[in-house]
């Protein structure tokens, strides 16, 4: 009944595309299911049914796309007439795009790339690269490299624009031994070949035996004498980093640094100190001291140097923690974790000032333009430096009313509509796409922010929370805190919170960052609802909690989750002697993981919990404690109408209290 009403809310609006069609649903349905299946003659069959339809466009994208490989130019030229301005047209450019770059027809791809809108393939656009460098002449090797450089697995796109741009000594084999490194430390073996085929053909063919044992592979050589053996016994040794960090480090101290040029040995022991660092190892910094060039590290690299010397004892080692910052990337300095960070050491390393308290320091005053450049409620460093600058968090301006023609330019927006159509009947991933397609890419830089905020208020009224964050999140000048933290559900949160002693704030917090309130959120590993919650935790908490006759299926019923999952997170807190990270830890990785990183060994200093939350292991979890701790500092001034505090819900971490209740092992 909600999603009918929802749907007759969007045909009010007046727009030839939101047309409520039941029957069609159906078929739209039914020609997605045919879509996944790859069924190109049932999708066919369907596609002339759903002609006038809401979401046509979907039917005749996924009828063509199904076939594209046997569809010609022409064809493929009268669905981007038919289908011009939608996000369907643009999808189906950047496929014909890829095609065209893999049939290495430049000349079809020369006509078509300059009219692609969405600009986010990059594989894709390396091929354009290539084909401006072939057409003009023009060095196109920076922006190659860092496509090539940021592709996960090996892509025809970028790597033949590289293997161009190498034989023309616009990028040097260095360029894509580094390829190799970075794809041999993730596990990308195709990817690691494919950039080793590019400088050493020879040798490729070793690289999937060198990935699977490492230590054999080096056990099988004596000395690296070539430059090509050097390389390879550096990919090797990034392997086994990857794999036992101390063992790497044995063998580079044994044997292989001095036979390494600086370059190699240094990323090699910058591999091996990332490595560490990411198992919070006591020898991550002592590897990264062999190190004798920042430069020659990655940013990933730099990052966990940041993050080691953080946590190096009672006190971060400033001096490192600025160092590593400084030879980060420009791009990566401007993270606001970095940002923070380094104003952060600048403060700690500036000299005293002097008796008469004249001397000026630019270290402080750098810091100072640092911190401002980031405070806010944005997000978690966002609001850390807000409190260093010795001012609590506090809600900023709500926004000028968004007039009548601002909405009414949102609600006549035929993407928004397809949009929420598509969610509201269960096409989640499609509508969610043409959503972010209409605000963020269907005109370059994306939607003005007064447009964004109409487009997320568009989202606001028909509840679909999760559009309506995301999109008010975009916007800098103006910031509507009802749209990004928005409290569906707030008496059955703040009732149930009252019962079982937990702040409502956290647990809005949680919520948005899990689920962002859509009810039948479901992830990849199984869990469920708004508190996404996983079956198994649900059948022992609704056992800990009295909740007789607790079946999954009532996972998705609001007030069951909503118990569940506030009764799970309390037990999880009460377990962590009320520490906010932790549980948030404990909440998204399992409760047994945060034990350790707390106090590796069950020994350590007491840090500093953003230190703490800035070397959690793994990088979902580490972003979702920021983020829950930062959401539930605004849900708290919210609630309160009273300035907060987020270092004051972070508090500390260090090994647990001897004094403390036994640890609950029971808890899933």
């Amino acid at each position: 009944m909600l999603f009918r009403l929802i749907l007759t809310l969007i045909v009010a609006t007046g727009t030839s595309v939101a047309l409520a069609q039941p029957k069609g649903d159906d078929l739209i349905l039914e020609m997605h299911q045919a879509w996944k299946k790859g069924d190109r003659k049932r999708l066919a069959a369907l596609l002339p049914q759903v002609r006038g339809h809401a979401l046509e466009p979907w039917g005749a994208y996924w009828e063509l796309r199904a076939r594209l490989d046997e569809a010609g130019p022409q064809e493929v030229r009268d669905f981007l007439t038919r289908w011009a301005g939608t996000y369907q047209e643009d999808r189906l450019r950047n496929d014909w795009l890829q095609l065209l770059g893999q049939r290495r027809d430049w000349g079809n791809f020369a006509a078509e790339y300059p009219n692609w809108r969405m600009r986010d393939d990059r594989e894709v656009q390396c091929y354009g690269l290539l084909v401006q460098h072939l057409s003009t002449g023009e060095d196109t090797s920076a922006e190659v490299r860092r496509h090539w450089l940021a592709q996960r697995e090996a892509d025809d796109g970028c790597t033949i624009a590289a293997d161009r741009l190498l034989g023309e000594k616009k990028l040097t084999p260095l360029d894509a031994w580094r390829k190799a490194r970075l794809a041999v430390e993730a596990n990308r073996p195709k990817a690691a070949r494919a950039a080793v085929e590019l400088v050493a053909p020879d040798v490729a063919a070793q690289v999937p035996e060198l990935i699977a044992n490492p230590a054999k592979f080096l056990s099988s050589r004596v000395v690296a004498a070539s430059k090509v053996r050097k390389e390879m016994v550096t990919l090797a040794l990034v392997r086994m980093a990857a794999n036992d960090p101390d063992a790497a480090a044995g063998a580079l101290e044994n044997k292989w640094a001095p036979q390494l040029t600086t370059e190699e040995r240094n990323w090699a022991w910058g591999a091996v100190g990332r490595a560490s660092a990411g198992r919070l190892g006591t020898e991550a910094l002592s590897y990264f001291a062999n190190v004798t060039r920042d430069a020659d590290l990655t940013d990933e690299m730099l990052a966990w140097k940041v993050r080691a010397a953080l946590r190096a004892g009672s006190q971060p080692r400033w001096p490192l923690v600025l160092a590593a910052i400084q030879a980060m990337g420009e791009e990566t300095r401007r993270d606001p974790a970095w940002v923070y960070w380094k104003a952060r050491a600048l403060k700690a390393t500036a000299p005293a000032a002097r008796s008469d308290a004249t001397a000026s320091r630019p270290e402080v005053h750098e810091a100072h333009q640092l911190l401002e450049s980031i405070a806010g409620i944005n997000g978690f460093y966002e609001q850390l430096a807000q409190e260093e600058l010795g001012r609590q968090v506090v809600l900023p301006p709500v926004p000028a009313p968004l007039t009548t023609a601002e909405m009414e330019g949102a609600r006549l927006n035929p993407g928004l509509n397809r949009g929420l159509y598509a969610i509201l009947i269960g096409l989640r991933g499609e509508g969610v796409r043409e959503w972010n397609y209409s605000t963020n890419l269907h005109t370059r830089g994306g939607m003005p922010e007064r447009e964004r905020l109409a487009a997320a208020q568009f989202a606001c009224e028909r509840e679909v929370w999760d559009r309506c964050i995301n999109t008010s999140e975009r916007t800098r000048s103006e910031v509507s805190v009802a749209q990004r933290f928005p409290m569906p559900f707030r008496e059955s949160v703040v009732r149930r919170s009252g019962e079982i002693g937990l702040d409502p704030a956290y647990v809005y917090g949680l919520i948005r960052q899990e689920s962002r309130f859509v009810m039948d959120a479901r992830s990849h590993v199984g869990a469920s609802g708004l508190m996404q919650v996983m079956p198994a935790t649900a059948r022992w908490t609704a056992r800990k909690i009295g909740l007789t006759g607790f079946t999954i299926d009532q996972l998705n019923d609001r007030d069951t989750n909503i118990a569940i999952g506030t009764g799970y997170l309390k037990l999880v807190l009460d377990d962590f002697e009320g520490s906010m990270p932790l549980a948030a830890a404990a909440y998204n990785a399992g409760p047994s993981r945060p034990r350790n990183w707390r106090a590796p060994g069950g020994t350590g200093p007491v840090l500093d919990a953003a230190v703490w939350a800035e070397n959690v292991p793994f990088t979902e979890t580490r972003e979702y404690v920021k983020r829950v701790l930062a959401n539930t500092t605004v849900y708290a001034a919210i609630l309160s109408g009273q300035p907060q505090s987020l270092r004051a819900r972070l508090g500390r971490v260090g090994p647990r209290d001897a004094a403390a209740t036994t640890e609950n092992k029971d808890l899933p």
